[in-house]
């Protein structure tokens, strides 16, 4: 938790706050330790986005809480699918590009990658700059400043629409995947940490929570956790690459690429950019190892769980049972807290310009139930991996004393 504070302070001062704002940043999540982990690195204009933060507001609200903070999730491509993700925002009903990208560089590069410039543009399919009234008026109120990279740029975007558009005293704290790149290695810089005794170690307690995982994809719980790289990404031009773990090191095949599975090794890579942790590594070391209760999406309520299943497997192999007991008793580790608020046809520009009037719309939202601010569930009932894992709890193959279930708290 002390590593974790000091990541929220560093990224605070990154941020333009002060060494008294940082620390008060850092002391609020020591005491109150909830982070959200919802949306991927969007816009906060962008639907899926505003309305999980106008969520997060109510609850930091009614708590009295100085500070909103947040993880994003930026090792992702500008294009998740056809006209969504961190590259696209659609206003006033036209898909528009937010930086003029082309097409090659939308699909493959990833949005935290260091290869810009980037600058807004929101095009349209003509390359025509900000083709509309919505548009100019958002281009306008942005940066216009070049960044490194998307991710950047958004973090940016962001901070300049929580300020004017949304005049609430609480302060909006983005971490990125860089951010837990530096909190691994700020782990892994300690030889007497979990993460480097334990976790990396000789490569034994590594190699049996990937076994694991894999394991969980051969079963009634196929595709909720998915091996898609071990443990970390490589960072190669502008893409993230998979790395596997073979003869106790990572590894990966086009281009050739290796680090030694070391914490010497895997911390300088790290800070090097060379690679960036996992899904499941962030999870790590911003929730399961801290005990912060971790705010997210759907598929999260039940991935998040498993692994901690993971995590639970991996202390064992090390012998590291006082830990293990910690973490029986954190009974509430995550909840949903991504897409609660889904308002039909749901307008996040005519939303700030209730903020601005004499009436918030987070009085509105607070005093609706849930079965209507949640709109139709469509994440839920339009998924088909929830429909297989109901097929499985029917058939009897998931049960509330599944195995793996037994470290979602509930």
């Amino acid at each position: 938790m002390e590593l974790l504070c000091r990541c929220v302070e560093r990224a605070a001062l990154r941020s333009g706050y002060d060494p008294e704002e940082a620390r008060s940043a850092s002391l609020q999540l020591m005491g109150s330790p909830v982070l959200q982990t919802g949306p991927h690195c969007l816009l906060l204009i962008e639907p899926d986005a505003f309305y999980t933060h106008l969520f997060s507001l109510l609850g930091l609200n009614a708590h009295g809480r100085e500070w909103y903070v947040t993880y994003h999730a930026s090792t992702v491509s500008f294009a998740e699918k056809a006209k969504k993700g961190p590259g696209w925002l659609w206003l006033e009903g036209e898909p528009l590009n937010v930086f003029g990208l082309p097409r090659s560089r939308m699909d493959s590069f990833s949005i935290c990658a260091l290869n810009g410039p980037y600058r807004f543009a929101f095009s349209n399919g003509k390359g025509e700059t900000a083709p509309n009234d919505s548009a100019a008026h958002l281009l306008a109120e942005l940066p216009s400043d070049e960044f490194t990279s998307g991710a950047d740029a958004i973090r940016a975007a962001n901070q300049t629409l929580w300020h004017d558009k949304l005049p609430s005293p609480i302060k909006l704290l983005q971490l990125d995947d860089f951010d837990i790149a530096d909190l691994v290695a700020d782990h892994l810089d300690d030889a007497g940490s979990w993460m480097s005794a334990g976790f990396i170690g000789d490569g034994k307690v590594a190699e049996s929570i990937l076994h694991a995982m894999d394991r969980l994809n051969i079963g009634p719980w196929q595709g909720w956790v998915r091996r898609t790289t071990d443990l970390f990404w490589r960072m190669e031009k502008g893409r993230i690459v998979p790395l596997r773990l073979q003869d106790n090191a990572l590894r990966a095949t086009c281009p050739d690429f290796e680090v030694k599975f070391r914490p010497d090794s895997i911390a300088a890579a790290l800070r090097q950019r060379a690679i960036v942790p996992s899904l499941y590594t962030v999870f790590l070391v911003t929730s399961i190892l801290p005990g912060v209760r971790a705010l997210g999406g759907c598929r999260q309520t039940i991935y998040y769980p498993l692994m901690r299943y993971l995590t639970a497997i991996g202390l064992e192999r090390s012998g590291d049972f006082d830990f293990l007991t910690e973490m029986r008793e954190d009974d509430q580790p995550g909840l949903w807290g991504h897409r609660v608020l889904k308002p039909l046809n749901g307008n996040p520009f005519r939303e700030i310009k209730l903020f601005r009037g004499a009436e918030t719309p987070l009085e509105t939202y607070a005093a609706m139930p849930l079965v209507q601010s949640s709109g139709d569930l469509a994440s839920f009932i339009s998924d088909p991996i929830w429909a297989d894992l109901s097929g499985h709890i029917v058939s009897g193959a998931i049960t509330l004393g599944s195995e793996e279930w037994q470290w979602s708290g509930s």
